[in-house]
């Protein structure tokens, strides 16, 4: 089976273990990236697309639509956040995915932007998370709380920053 952008995931399927079959013995980045790409409605209807995860980093591309647009043409700051947005949790999936069927919650604790010049067209999102603290989940098997930081820029068709965001995560993780 084959999840798309289009997918719509089930209610019963939400929720992070849905990704055990992605991490279970070998960890699939591909198929995670395409579980997280259906997971957002919201994503999906703007549409925002996953286009890598891995263990390091996320990239996510807003598309370039007059939808996505201020009243001055330039893409809408709340397109440019739910971009980032996205990317971080994508590379939180990527960095936690040997334990993401295990996560319980993630959710934006605070965010924070600078926006550096205005965006128009395509944008690209790349997203990184702080690599000390998920070395330091990995390394356990117990349940726990934690805080992880998430950084992501974006940038536009000629590979010039747009803006800066850094969220921070609260987490629950599962034993297991």
């Amino acid at each position: 089976m084959s999840v798309t952008n289009d997918t719509q995931v089930s209610r019963a399927e939400t929720g992070y273990a849905i990704f055990a079959g992605a991490t279970n013995g070998i960890v699939d980045y591909e198929r995670i990236r395409e579980i997280a790409d259906s997971l957002v409605p919201f994503g999906r209807f703007v549409g925002v697309t996953i286009t890598e995860v891995g263990p390091d980093r996320a990239v996510v591309e807003i598309p370039d639509s007059e939808n996505l647009t201020n009243h001055l043409g330039t893409v809408h700051a709340g397109a440019l956040f739910l971009a980032a947005d996205i990317a971080s949790a994508a590379a939180a999936a990527g960095a936690v995915a040997p334990r993401l069927a295990r996560v319980e919650y993630m959710v934006v604790r605070d965010a924070r932007s600078t926006f550096r010049k205005p965006a128009a067209g395509r944008i690209r999102a790349i997203a990184t998370v702080d690599e000390r603290e998920v070395r330091r989940v990995l390394a356990s098997d117990a349940p726990e709380q934690f805080d992880l930081d998430a950084r992501a820029r974006l940038y536009d068709d000629a590979d010039g920053l747009v803006a800066r965001f850094h969220f921070e995560f609260a987490c629950k993780i599962l034993a297991g």
